[in-house]
């Protein structure tokens, strides 16, 4: 693959507290912001507390989920005495950090989330984004505290929902497992070495180095697995299968088991191979989601650079 150039990156956004009791992104950015970490080197540095309302509550949000707001047509819906305080927020924070898809919009959005799932970190984007996946494949490289994972989303940039899609170039780093809630010592530590890394990467781009192509892996979504239910009061009847709880990223074959009724039978999994994500989430209880079901792909990278005048 021939190299690809892009404009200089100097304008980064670290947003934490999207959801308001995922606490290593918000003491990330209180850190930054008590350190006055507004620049290093090349890189301008804005940091934001992005759902301070559901952050003071200590809840994920207060009316609607923040992180579901930023599609273009939410975003260009007319404001009015209804509208949910999480949708007028995402208009704020798309006129602060954007306007999305526009030339002001800043270079790098990076906002920091928490899972109760056994994910490591991992980057959450949408497209094939040659930007996102250097820097997942520095992460990845560089950290051998955790396991650096990366899914890839297929949506447009127009229905991309979440707040990382404001900016020219984007990231969600999911850091797990963490309670909502808690703030672990070890999860902020894995956050902290992450954020440096990106903005030192940063720094390296800007300053002219080359990084090469090559290949990383990535999964993509198939589909969502909701728990068994009882056909009446719609009650879950089992729970994650032991076997299966903290082993995200390992593939299931048709007939391992994935729940464990409460009566102590084993519901086993059916269907193609597929690697299981976000196993036993807190958060996706309210979405019926029990885990989902992904795809291992390999990605070819260019090599990639800044432009030269």
């Amino acid at each position: 693959m021939e190299k690809v150039s892009f404009s200089p990156l100097s304008r980064l956004a670290i947003c934490g507290g999207t959801h308001g009791n995922e606490m290593s992104g918000v003491y990330m950015v209180r850190e930054l912001q008590k350190l006055k970490l507004d620049r290093k080197g090349s890189v301008s540095i804005t940091t934001v507390l992005t759902n301070p309302r559901a952050v003071d509550a200590c809840r994920r949000y207060m009316e609607t989920d923040l992180n579901r707001c930023f599609t273009d047509d939410l975003l260009s819906a007319p404001i009015t005495d209804s509208t949910p305080y999480e949708l007028r927020r995402a208009c704020e924070l798309n006129t602060q950090l954007g306007p999305k898809g526009s030339r002001e919009a800043v270079d790098l959005l990076c906002d920091i989330h928490n899972t109760t799932s056994n994910m490591g970190i991992c980057l959450i984007f949408y497209s094939s984004d040659w930007i996102a996946l250097h820097i997942y494949k520095y992460l990845q490289r560089k950290i051998t505290s955790a396991p650096v994972k990366a899914i890839l989303l297929d949506t447009t940039s127009s229905e991309a929902y979440s707040l990382e899609s404001v900016g020219k170039h984007g990231f969600t780093m999911e850091v797990g497992p963490q309670p909502n809630g808690v703030l672990r010592a070890d999860i902020f530590n894995m956050v902290k070495e992450a954020v440096d890394l990106l903005i030192e990467w940063l720094q390296k781009f800007n300053s002219g180095s080359v990084f090469e192509g090559g290949e990383v892996e990535a999964f993509t979504p198939v589909r969502s697995v909701d728990y068994p239910r009882d056909p009446t009061t719609n009650d879950i009847t089992a729970a994650i299968h032991p076997e299966l709880q903290d082993n995200d990223y390992t593939l299931l074959h048709a007939g391992n088991p994935v729940f464990q009724s409460f009566s102590g039978e084993t519901v086993e999994h059916e269907g193609e191979d597929l690697y299981p994500v976000f196993v036993n989430e807190c958060a996706y209880y309210e979405k019926k989601i029990a885990f989902h079901l992904t795809k291992k792909i390999t990605l070819t990278l260019p090599s990639i650079s800044i432009k030269q005048d």
